[in-house]
C-alpha cells in the first residue's frame, strides 16, 4: 500500500472500528476458554457464538483491508494475531465453512507482498506456517478428538479439510484488482502472492490441480499479482518428476512463468527424438505433437522465441545433423499448423522470425498446398536466386561485417531448414522432369545440405550434385534396361572422398535417388536394383533408410503431390523392404569397414 497519503483521507483510518476494538477482548476470552477444555458445554457455546463469530470476522476483515500495512494494523489491535492463532487451531470453529474463510482472508489480508520490518516479516512466516499446517499436518491433537468424535477417518477429515481450503483460495483468486478504485485500500491481488506461498506444500495434491491452474492463468493486471519464486519452483521440480498433472491451459501458463521449465520441455523432446534416430517420421509428428509446445508457440510468440533459439543453437552445435533438422522441420509444420487454426486472432508471422531475412520469410512460410502445383517451380526459381544472391553479398565481406554476413547467412539456411518442405518439392521436381533450367533447384538442394562455403566448399559439392543428377537422370530414363552398371557405379563413387574432392553428402545424393526411383517411369525392379547397388557398394544404408522416411513423411504431410498416389506409395513400400532386408542382411563388421573407408 502506497505511503503517501493525503491527511484527510487518514482521518477515517487512524484506529480501529470502534466495534472491532471493543469486541477483541471479548472474543480473545471466548478463544482461550473453548481451547482450554473440550466438555460438550465447550461445544455447544462454540456452536450458539459461530454466526456472532462470523459477523465479528466480516468486521475484522474489513478493517485489515482499510489499513494500510500489516504493522500498523498490529500495532492498533496487538491482541489479533493471538486471536487469530487460536481460533485456528479450534477444529469447532475450522469445520464451520463461513468462519473458517474469514479466518483465511483475514490472515491473507495481513500477508506482506514486500514487508517493510521485522514485525511483518515475522507475520509472514507464522501466517505461512498456519496455512501449510491446517492443509497438511495430521497430528493436531484437538482435530484428532473431532475426528474420533464424529466417527471420521483421518484421511478422509483432512481431504475434506484441503478441499475447502482450495475451493476457498481458488474463489478469492478470481476477485479483480481492486487498487484503482480507492488509493487507501489495501489491493486484493496482494493475496495473490500469500496464496502461492500457500500452495507451496500442496504442489504434489490432486485436488489442489484447479487452484494451481487458477493461479497460472490469472491475467497479470496488477504489478502486485505476482506469483512466489518458492512456488514457481516448487510447481516446476513436481512438474518435472511427473507428480503433478496440469491441464494443458495450466501447463502453457507454466512455461510462461517459469523459463527453465520451458527450456527443460525443449531439451526433453530433443533428447527422445534424438536418442532414437531411428524414428518414423509419423512417431516423430505425434511425440512433437504430444509435447504441447506447437500450440503453446502459436498462442504465445515469446515462448516461441525460447524455443526456436534453443533449435537454432542445437542445430550449429549439431553442424546440421540430420535428426536435428527433420525435428525442426517438423516441429515448424506442426507449429504453422497450429497458427492456421488461430487466424486470424494470431500475431503476425513476421514477429515469430524477427532475425530471419524478410524478403524470403513469407515465401518460404507459404507452403505448397497454398498453390497451384504449375507455379512450384516459377516459386522455387525466385527462393533459390534471391537466396543465392544473400549469400553471395554477404560472403564476399571480410572482418566484423564477415561475421554479421555469416549471421544472416546461417538465418537464412535456418529458415530454409525450417521450410524445408520447399526443398523436397525441388528434389520430386528435379526426379520427375528432364529440367534443363535446373541449376536454381540444384543450387537451393546444395545450399540446404551445405550452407557454408568455406575453401569453395559449397561450389565443388555443387558440381558434384549435378554429376550425381546426370548419372541418375541416365539411369532412369527409358530406355535404358538394365541400368547401366558403369553408371551406378559411377553414383556410388561420389559418396566416397577423392584425393582432391570431398564426398557428396549422402542424404543429398539418396534424396535425388530415392525420388527418381519413386516417380519415375521406369519398371519398380529398376529403382530397386539401382538403389541394392548404390547402397551396398557405399555402405550407407542408415542414410538411405532415413531419406526415404523423410521422403515418406513429405508425401504425407501434402508438401508434394502426385497425380499417381496409389503407385507412388506402393513403390515407396516396395524400396523400404529392399532397405529392411539389407539392414538385416548388413553385418557391424562390413558397416564398421565402410564407414572407415569414407
Amino acid at each position: 500500500m502506497s505511503l503517501l497519503q493525503p491527511a484527510i483521507q487518514l482521518q477515517h483510518t487512524t484506529g480501529p472500528l470502534p466495534s472491532v476494538q471493543g469486541e477483541l477482548q471479548f472474543w480473545m476470552d471466548k478463544a482461550v476458554a473453548w481451547g482450554q477444555a473440550d466438555s460438550p458445554d465447550t461445544q455447544r457455546d462454540t456452536s450458539l457464538h459461530l454466526r456472532r463469530l462470523s459477523s465479528y470476522l466480516q468486521e475484522l476483515l474489513s478493517h485489515i483491508n482499510t489499513v494500510r500495512s500489516t504493522a500498523e494494523t498490529m500495532k492498533r489491535l496487538p491482541l489479533l494475531g493471538q486471536l487469530l492463532g487460536r481460533l485456528c487451531w479450534n477444529p469447532h470453529v475450522t469445520a464451520d465453512d463461513t468462519s473458517r474463510g474469514l479466518l483465511f482472508q483475514c490472515l491473507w489480508g495481513l500477508y506482506s507482498e514486500d514487508p517493510c520490518d521485522a514485525v511483518e516479516r515475522k507475520a509472514n512466516q507464522w501466517i505461512r506456517k498456519v496455512l501449510c499446517q491446517l492443509s497438511t499436518e495430521e497430528d493436531d491433537a484437538a482435530a484428532q478428538k473431532l475426528m474420533k468424535r464424529m466417527g471420521v477417518p483421518p484421511k478422509e477429515y483432512h481431504l475434506k479439510v484441503l478441499t475447502k481450503m482450495v475451493a476457498a483460495l481458488q474463489g478469492n483468486i478470481g476477485k479483480s484488482c481492486s487498487s484503482l478504485g480507492n488509493i487507501n485500500q489495501r489491493c486484493s491481488c496482494e493475496s495473490i502472492l500469500a496464496t502461492s506461498e500457500a500452495c507451496v506444500p500442496l504442489v504434489s495434491c490432486p485436488e489442489a490441480a484447479p487452484l494451481i491452474g487458477a493461479l497460472l492463468q490469472r491475467p497479470a493486471t496488477c504489478v502486485r499479482a505476482a506469483l512466489s519464486e518458492d512456488f514457481l519452483e516448487a510447481l516446476s521440480s513436481a512438474f518435472s518428476s511427473k507428480v503433478l498433472s496440469l491441464e494443458d491451459q495450466a501447463v502453457v501458463s507454466l512455461w510462461i512463468h517459469s523459463l527453465s521449465t520451458l527450456e527443460e520441455a525443449v531439451l526433453s523432446l530433443l533428447e527422445s527424438v534424438l536418442s532414437n534416430p531411428g524414428s518414423t517420421p509419423q512417431r516423430m509428428v505425434q511425440q512433437v505433437s504430444q509435447s504441447l509446445l506447437p500450440k503453446a508457440c502459436a498462442q504465445h510468440c515469446s515462448i516461441f522465441l525460447v524455443v526456436n533459439d534453443i533449435f537454432r543453437s542445437t542445430l550449429k552445435q549439431s553442424e546440421g545433423n540430420n535428426s536435428v533438422k527433420s525435428l525442426i522441420q517438423t516441429f515448424t509444420s506442426c507449429f504453422l499448423r497450429e497458427v492456421a487454426l488461430l487466424q486470424p486472432q494470431c500475431v503476425s508471422l513476421k514477429a515469430f522470425f524477427p532475425q530471419s531475412p524478410q524478403s524470403v520469410l513469407v515465401p518460404l512460410l507459404t507452403l505448397p498446398s497454398e498453390m497451384p502445383p504449375e507455379a512450384w517451380r516459377h516459386h522455387l526459381n525466385w527462393l533459390s536466386s534471391s537466396l543465392q544472391r544473400l549469400t553471395e553479398e554477404e560472403e564476399e565481406g571480410d572482418g566484423r561485417s564477415s561475421t554479421r554476413g555469416h549471421q544472416r547467412v546461417f538465418e537464412a539456411w535456418f529458415l530454409l531448414v525450417q521450410c524445408a518442405h520447399w526443398v523436397q518439392v525441388s528434389v520430386q521436381l528435379l526426379g520427375t522432369n528432364g529440367l534443363e533450367d535446373r541449376g536454381p533447384l540444384l543450387w537451393l538442394l546444395t545450399f540446404y545440405h551445405h550452407p557454408t562455403n568455406r575453401g569453395h566448399h559449397r561450389d565443388l559439392q555443387l558440381v558434384q550434385a549435378g554429376e550425381a543428377w546426370h548419372h541418375l537422370h541416365a539411369l532412369f530414363s527409358p530406355p535404358p534396361h538394365p541400368p547401366p552398371a558403369y553408371r551406378q557405379q559411377l553414383l556410388a563413387g561420389l559418396l566416397s572422398p577423392g584425393p582432391q574432392r570431398p564426398a557428396l553428402c549422402p542424404s543429398l545424393i539418396f534424396s535425388l535417388l530415392l525420388n527418381f526411383a519413386v516417380f519415375s517411369q521406369q519398371p519398380l525392379s529398376c529403382s530397386t536394383q539401382v538403389l541394392h547397388t548404390v547402397v551396398r557398394r557405399s555402405g550407407l544404408v542408415e542414410e538411405a533408410a532415413c531419406a526415404l522416411r523423410s521422403l515418406e513423411l513429405r508425401l504425407n504431410a501434402g508438401s508434394c503431390s502426385s497425380s499417381d498416389a496409389t503407385r507412388v506409395h506402393l513403390r515407396i513400400e516396395a524400396l523400404q523392404n529392399t532397405l529392411t532386408h539389407m539392414q538385416a542382411a548388413w553385418s557391424p563388421a562390413e558397416s564398421q569397414a565402410h564407414t572407415h573407408t569414407l
